[in-house]
């Protein structure tokens, strides 16, 4: 999601009873990202990849968000090596070596399942693999600073911090953002920011942290498709994403994957 700076808007809480919707949602998204796992190779069309994922979210009486939304004409965002974000499926087949970012959204009994993982084809390189560890890493961290009392600029500063010293950077264009029965909702989850600053958490937010980490600088630009993000200087781009709850205690995670699959490289 851009980000709109200032933004002051009203943060959703919701009711406890909110959660179980919630984690319907998100594990039918995190299943959805189990099954597509496999059919990541090279060969693969991304289309392909996105007609899979729109027949199987279908047959689970769901609804596949981003089709439609704005103007957009595919069921997911499958962003490849130097696209940072929201790259629409196609012609382009996989090659050996490729990562790529598979981001979904389902609607089940409408409330929002959000989540993205990265895949190789292949054999990814070691800087990839470094890329790709990093940026899991720097989310979990992100998510780790979840709980009552706690800032957003407390989820950015964690997440920042262990981006830059492995020496990569972290996007600033785009953001996390609040969800629910709407896609996209306050708050604005920056992937940096200082400790303390920002809105302070509580108990009933729902949102997601997603980190775009890139192996360069952290400039991006947009095709001329008006949705597709592209690193600047053309190094590696890569991205997670979870979506959580925060609770009395801490955070529950919406999207954990069921088989353990969270991040390559998947068995």
């Amino acid at each position: 999601m851009e980000q709109s700076p200032g933004d002051s808007r009203r943060i959703p809480i919701h009711r406890p009873e909110d959660f179980l919707g919630m984690h319907r949602a998100g594990r039918l998204a995190a299943e959805c990202l189990d099954m597509i796992g496999p059919h990541v190779r090279p060969g693969i069309t991304t289309g392909e990849i996105d007609r899979i994922i729109h027949d199987w979210t279908m047959a689970r009486g769901a609804t596949p968000a981003t089709l439609g939304y704005r103007g957009y004409t595919k069921s997911s965002c499958t962003s490849i090596n130097h696209v940072v974000c929201h790259g629409i499926p196609g012609e382009r087949a996989l090659i050996d070596g490729d990562i790529i970012n598979i981001d979904v959204t389902v609607i089940l009994d409408g409330w929002h399942g959000d989540t993205s993982r990265m895949y190789v084809a292949g054999q990814a390189n070691t800087k990839a693999r470094l890329l790709m560890d990093v940026t899991y890493e720097s989310m979990m961290r992100g998510i780790a600073a979840v709980r009552p009392g706690a800032t957003l600029g407390d989820i950015g500063h964690a997440i920042q911090t262990h981006v830059e010293k492995h020496r990569f950077s972290v996007v600033r264009d785009f953001c996390g953002h609040g969800i629910g029965r709407t896609f996209h909702a306050p708050p604005n989850v920056l992937h940096f920011g200082k400790p303390g600053e920002g809105p302070v958490l509580k108990p009933g937010m729902f949102f997601t942290i997603e980190p775009m980490v890139n192996a360069g600088r952290p400039e991006v630009k947009i095709l001329d498709d008006g949705w597709t993000a592209v690193t600047r200087d053309r190094s590696l781009s890569a991205q997670f994403e979870h979506m959580l709850g925060v609770t009395e205690q801490g955070c529950e995670i919406f999207t954990l994957s069921p088989t353990g699959h969270h991040k390559p490289p998947y068995a």
